[in-house]
Formats: structure tokens, sequence, C-alpha cells
């Protein structure tokens, strides 16, 4: 049986880590969860989970159709979570969000990209949302050759990762 790893770069299966929140059998218990939810979300295009998971201030600046467009005209390679704010709902207060500080390394119209954010959540109707983040770099990579290490420092060969 061929088990598929989770988008979001976790040592678990797709079924046991992101998707649940995904098809909303459950949800996030920390900001880390919900942003490698939404990783996973953009990687496979469901734009309805990355909008609802939104804060709801921000509804008003996103449409499912604008995510799903650039969400389908990715290619999302590979999520390193750097830093995180270790917090459940219960311990969350407003005076303090907390944070989850990632590197996403993605393709787009052929050209390769790492972003790195620091992304601030909120507790509504008690569940994690996404509020917003800031860049702190967004940058074009060069790609690597086939056999050079790959630049989201995975440990493999550009080929057997996100060059597959």
């Amino acid at each position: 049986m061929n088990i598929m790893p989770c988008y979001c770069g976790s040592k678990e299966s797709y079924s046991m880590c992101c998707q649940p929140f995904i098809l909303e059998q459950k949800y996030p218990e920390t900001p880390e969860q919900l942003m490698r939810s939404r990783y996973s979300a953009y990687a496979t295009s469901n734009a309805q989970y990355i909008f609802n998971t939104y804060a709801k201030e921000k509804h008003k600046e996103h449409t499912v159709t604008d995510i799903l467009n650039w969400a389908q005209t990715t290619q999302w390679l590979s999520l390193k979570v750097n830093h995180a704010t270790a917090i459940t709902l219960k311990q969350f207060s407003p005076n303090t969000l907390p944070t989850v500080n990632f590197d996403a390394y993605y393709r787009h119209e052929k050209h390769y990209y790492k972003m790195s954010e620091s992304s601030r959540f909120v507790a509504e109707d008690n569940q994690w949302r996404y509020l917003d983040g800031d860049v702190a770099e967004h940058t074009e990579l060069i790609q690597p050759k086939r056999n050079d290490n790959c630049f989201c420092d995975s440990g493999k060969k550009f080929k057997k990762c996100c060059g597959k």
C-alpha cells in the first residue's frame, strides 16, 4: 500500500495530517496546524478551505475564484516551518497574536521562488484563523542542475526533490 506523504512536509501521511482539516472532519488545534493545512490546501487547489480559514475581516479582500486561480497556476514544492508559537485556543489572548514563521518554495510560470513569511493568527468561533503575514523575503531562485542539492534544504538532489 502506497501512503501519500503530506504536502506540508510533516512525517505523517496526508490522510492523517492535513486532509481531515481540509475536509473539515476536525479543526486545527494550533496555528502551526492551520498554516500547514492551508499550505496543503494550496497544493491541492482547495480554494474554499483557504478562504474559510481567513479571519472574517479578511473575507472582503479575497475571493474563492482568485485563490483558486493562484493555486492552480502554482506548483507548491515544499514548506519549512522555522518557528511557531506553541499555543492552544484556550490560551489565546488578542493582546498577543500567535505567529508561524515559514519558508515556502513554489514554481510559478516556469520560475522557482522562495517566500519567507511571519504569519499571524486569531481565534474566531473557537477555531484558528489566518489574519495576515509579513513577507520577509520573496525571491526568484536560480534553478539548480539536476544533480545539485535542492534549494529547499531537504538534503536531496534537485532531480529527486523539487525538480521532479
